[in-house]
Formats: C-alpha cells, structure tokens, sequence
C-alpha cells in the first residue's frame, strides 16, 4: 500500500459535516436549496480536510465544462504573460478554468485561426482572443458560434466584446510627454494595421499628437522587434531628429540595445519611449518612459465579460476601454540645447 496520503472525497466532506453525500453535492455544484448553516458546516469540513472539487465530476453533473479558452499570440512576451496570468486567476474567481493555446508571435493567420477552431474543439465554453493580428471578421465568425471577448485590442467591431487599453489617448499622452520635454523632430516607429492592431493605433496616435503640437515627426517603418536595430541607420540619417518613439516597450529595450552598439548615448544624443510598462521591463535599472496598459484590469474584465456572456443571452456586445499611464523614466530627457 502507498504511504502518500489519499485525497479527502464527498463521503469524507459528508462524514464530517454530518450531511448525506447529496447535500454536499448541493453545495458545490449550485443545484438544489440548501440552508445556510448547513452549507456553512460543509464548507468549513472541506476546508479543513482540505477537499478540492473534483472538476470533471462537477462538469458531468451540470453538463458542463466550466472552461474558458484563451488564445494569446506569444505568451513568452511581457504583455501576453501577464494578461494571461490575470485571465487564469479571475477564471478561477469565477469557478472556471483556462484551457490556452499560444503562438511563438510569427504564427500566420491560418495557424491563428486553427488554433481557435482547437479550443472550441475541445468543448470550452467561451474563447477571449489575445491577438492583434487576427482580424476582427474571423474573431466575429467565431462570436456567432460560442461567447468570444477579445482582450488587449481596440476592437470596436459591432458583433464582438472587447475589452483594451485606450491605444489613442495612450499614443497621445505619451507624445506629449515628448513634445513638452522640448523635442522639435522625432522618429515614431510605426507599424500599419497589417503588422499589429494593436501597435498600428498607438503609434499613428503618436505621430497624430506630435503634429498637433508642432512637432516635426519623421515616420519609420518597423516590424518585429528583431529587426529593429536596422532601423537606426535610417533614423541617424535624419538630422535633428532627438527622439524616438518605439510602438511597444520590447522595441524600445533593443533600439536602446542597437543605439549603445552604434555608440549613440541614449538619452544624450537621443530619448527613447516605449510602451505597455509591464514585467520585468519596468525596472529601474533600465528607467524606460513608457505608457503603462493594465493589464491586470484587462485580463479580469475580459473574464468577467466572457462569463456574463455565458450567464445570460441578453447581453449585447460591448465595448470597454481602460485608461493607461505615463512612467516618467530616464530614457526621454530633454534634448542637448
């Protein structure tokens, strides 16, 4: 015989509350009345042995899988991994669990949309896409068929809920920053919608607000953060040019990174921004202005839509989106007079 200790059960949790195996089973799966000291008492014998509901159990009973699926581009990058930690600890919140799929960042839209179809396969009962690549038609195609919420975009489509950081006034605030340090021309790395939609808005908000204030903006076509240190050639080529605006907090750690190899003094000879302010990049050791997304409020609100979703068919698709904020670092000063 094993010496491993055995999980406690509901006989276990009935035994010691002094209750039938029923009521037990009334008190965890929600089905049926049960008084409220009685469910006090059997609450507090399940903590005390220490039971945990059995899920698939609890699943075949209600005819339900109490699963949400959660598809994030590349989980390995700050945003993503901590959208999606957020994500797991509200699904718990709720009685629900994660079941996740995840790109490397470079999937193709086929493989996106593949993904997705391998969730609801699985028998999830709602999807929340964390995506900015995958557009918005496919996501609504898969809204028509199970609940969907997309987190971390501004996706305004009518047929899907979402839930973002507001990319325009983030964009915004963080240019005026730029522009009130005393900076005249600035390089902004964009990417059109193609690339990122979510990247797309916050840098074209960027480039928008600077003009608005005056600023000579030069615009630099990026890509993946792996191919920015080829952009500081074309940046340097500029003249007058003392600040660069990177559309995402990665991006801005390897033009630093490409700036200090070129032997360009950051922020001396040029300031750099960036943005999503999460993770391991918030360091004071790096000092990175950027715009802070929260994430954590992201994630939460894009379970607790999913799960109204399901909870009522009345629920019109909505659109919510969360303020950000400025982080002052040491990587944007004002510009050598």
């Amino acid at each position: 015989m094993s010496d491993r200790a055995r999980n406690p059960t509901i006989i276990d949790v009935a035994r010691a509350a002094g209750v039938s195996k029923s009521v037990v089973s009334r008190v965890f799966t929600g089905q049926g009345s049960v008084g409220t000291r009685t469910r006090e008492r059997v609450l507090a014998a399940a903590a005390e042995l220490g039971y945990v509901v059995n899920a698939t159990a609890r699943a075949m009973v209600a005819r339900r899988t109490y699963t949400v699926g959660v598809f994030v581009r590349d989980a390995a990058t700050p945003f993503y991994g901590h959208v999606l930690t957020a994500m797991q600890e509200r699904a718990s919140h709720h009685g629900y669990r994660v079941v996740t799929a995840t790109g490397s960042g470079r999937f193709e839209l086929a493989e996106e949309r593949h993904a997705l179809e391998t969730l609801v396969q699985l028998q999830v009962e709602g999807l929340v896409v964390c995506s900015g690549l995958l557009p918005a038609s496919d996501v609504a195609t898969f809204a028509a068929r199970i609940p969907t919420v997309v987190a971390g975009r501004p996706e305004t489509h009518a047929d899907v809920t979402s839930v973002f950081c507001d990319e325009d006034a983030g964009g915004a605030g963080l240019a005026d920053h730029v522009a009130d340090l005393g900076h005249h021309r600035v390089a902004v790395i964009g990417l059109p919608p193609g690339r990122s939609l979510t990247m797309a808005p916050r840098t074209a908000a960027m480039a928008r607000r600077l003009r608005e204030r005056g600023v000579e903006v030069v615009e630099v076509a990026g890509g993946l953060v792996d191919e920015v240190p080829r952009l500081v050639p074309e940046i340097r080529a500029h003249p007058g040019v003392t600040a660069v605006m990177a559309p995402s907090d990665l991006h801005a750690v390897r033009l630093l990174e490409a700036l200090a190899v070129a032997g360009v003094a950051a922020p001396g000879e040029l300031s750099v921004t960036g943005y999503d302010g999460v993770g391991p990049l918030r360091t004071p050791l790096i000092g990175l202005t950027t715009w802070r997304q929260p994430v954590a409020e992201i994630g939460a609100h894009a379970v607790d839509a999913v799960v109204g979703l399901l909870d009522t068919d009345t629920v019109p698709p909505h659109h919510r989106s969360l303020a950000g904020e400025l982080v002052v670092g040491r990587t944007a000063a004002p510009p050598r007079r």
